[in-house]
């Protein structure tokens, strides 16, 4: 399993922005948009295993991952 699998990944639609907008809780806020709801998934995910690979060159640890905590059901649950 790679490190960046290791987090959940969200792509949600925004009524603001019109545009469905990534982000990966736990390591980067919303950092890509688009109109392709995959595309931007895509993307998503080309970031952070960008930022786990600047995270491990710079010595920093890599936050705790969220995938497979019951992130989500936590996330949910709040809404």
């Amino acid at each position: 399993m790679s490190d960046s699998a290791k987090y959940v990944k969200i792509v949600a639609w925004s009524d603001d922005d019109q545009c469905f907008v990534g982000s990966c809780p736990g390591i980067i806020g919303p950092c890509c948009h688009g109109d392709d709801e995959v595309k931007v998934y895509r993307q998503l995910c080309e970031i952070v295993a960008e930022w786990i690979e600047i995270a491990k060159r710079d010595n920093k640890p890599l936050p705790a991952p969220t995938a497979g905590t019951k992130f989500l059901e936590r996330l949910l649950a709040t809404e």
